[in-house]
């Protein structure tokens, strides 16, 4: 099968580059082999809140000049600030025209968002159902917090969230208390406590007349409160219709967090992306995965699936988005990591010693430095094979090396960048290509 452009990974840079080249009207395939981190994430856009050294940040697109300085090969230093932030602005126009809306601050600052624990990550974009707390007065105007859960529900606990937050010295003054509401019909639905997850509960909560009796034991249990923090369990693709509509059964303004796995919140997007590249003729092998690919002349030239066996997949230009070590994108040995699929080289490590790979902290200050393991690229983001570039290949996302997404807050920015940047240089040697073709046929007269 032959296609304009390949791209291996259906997390959020493949996607990313995948409807950038279907909106330009190429040929585009995406082989994705299964569930991606969108399942486990937190469902906000991260642009970045610390820089390398740790230093935290405010306004994330001021910092380029000092974070290049800092990583030179970090991919935000390679792509740029004009790069990234197109990028960024392209992906938050795209996903409101297709019903998610993904907000940021006025004045270009980071805001916080609460975890299921009461803490604050700090994030660029927020769905419009996540409370954006303002980065300096994170309590303002709100006087009393209510973190509710479902009854039997045990992805989040809040109390455990109450007791962080109350901690925190702007919440000194707020009055913070907890509840459980009960779900209707919940004894129908809960064969075992472990099978009773967020998918589970949205189920319910999608049918009209639960919902409101639903939305009528919120109003008796919870009594008057400024904000009403829940779990995600509100659905992927009706989720924030759902939401708008109970609060306007409550009164309420409510905020989402998102739960364990699997993050409506992140599945919101990643349903919203696909469906959106799927409606501009956008091909999706879901539940493949490549085993190999054929090189020549420094170029990739098919590339071999699991289900597809011995006949290749073929197209002009490639991206590589198979993710990090959680998604199987790269490999670790005792002594070295490898990438998993093409066997591309691999950015130097800092020690072969594995125990310096990472801190003896899970949670620490410093960074774990397997994080920032990955691809070796150039400035366009093209790795190289046994030293020589790949000139039809890019890659894209936690692949990449020399930076670390969890220690950073920088993830979902990188992937996003990093895929509409390899879209736009496929899109535009397409186009050259096209060019190079058309024309001399017409001044010829052969067409």
């Amino acid at each position: 099968m032959k296609f304009d452009n390949i791209i291996i990974g259906g997390g959020v840079a493949g996607l990313t580059c995948a409807i950038r080249c279907a909106q330009a009207g190429l040929k585009t395939a995406v082989v994705a082999a299964g569930q991606s981190a969108l399942h486990f994430s937190s469902g906000s856009i991260d642009v970045l809140s610390r820089l390398p050294n740790g230093t935290a940040i405010q306004y994330p697109f001021s910092e380029f000049d000092r974070l290049t300085a800092q990583s030179p090969q970090h991919p935000y230093s390679k792509l740029g600030l004009d790069v990234t932030r197109q990028a960024i602005d392209w992906y938050q126009q795209t996903m409101a025209n297709i019903g998610i809306e993904l907000h940021h601050q006025a004045d270009d600052c980071n805001h916080l968002r609460i975890t299921p624990m009461g803490t604050f990550k700090a994030t660029w974009l927020s769905q419009s159902t996540v409370h954006p707390f303002p980065m300096f007065e994170p309590a303002q105007a709100l006087q009393k917090i209510a973190l509710v859960t479902i009854d039997g529900f045990r992805d989040f606990q809040p109390q455990l969230a109450a007791d962080n937050l109350r901690l925190l010295p702007h919440f000194a003054n707020v009055e913070i208390t907890t509840a459980a509401v009960a779900l209707p019909d919940v004894e129908l639905m809960q064969r075992n406590p472990c099978e009773y997850r967020s998918i589970d509960i949205s189920r319910v909560l999608a049918d009209d007349n639960k919902r409101q009796r639903f939305a009528l034991a919120m109003k008796n249990t919870i009594g008057e409160a400024d904000l009403v923090v829940l779990p995600a369990v509100f659905g992927n693709g009706t989720g924030t219709k759902i939401i708008k509509k109970i609060e306007q059964l409550t009164g309420y303004t409510l905020c989402e967090i998102p739960t364990m796995p699997p993050s409506l919140l992140g599945i919101r997007l990643e349903d919203a992306m696909k469906s959106y590249y799927k409606s501009l003729g956008g091909l999706i092998l879901a539940g493949d995965e490549v085993t190999h690919g054929e090189f020549e002349n420094n170029q990739l030239q098919r590339i071999f699936t699991r289900h597809h066996g011995d006949m290749p997949l073929v197209a002009n230009h490639y991206l590589l988005a198979s993710g990090s070590f959680f998604s199987r994108g790269l490999h670790a040995e005792r002594h070295h990591i490898e990438e998993a699929i093409l066997g591309l080289d691999i950015a130097p490590l800092a020690s072969t010693n594995h125990q310096h790979w990472y801190q003896s902290q899970f949670f620490s200050n410093q960074p774990h430095q397997f994080l920032g393991m990955g691809v070796e690229t150039n400035q366009q983001l093209q790795p190289s094979l046994n030293g020589n570039t790949i000139t039809n290949l890019y890659c894209a996302g936690a692949i990449l090396a020399h930076y670390n997404p969890v220690f950073e807050g920088s993830g979902s920015g990188v992937a996003i960048s990093s895929g509409f940047h390899a879209a736009q240089s496929m899109i535009a040697l397409q186009n050259n290509h096209q060019s190079s073709v058309i024309f001399p046929s017409l001044a010829e007269g052969n067409i």
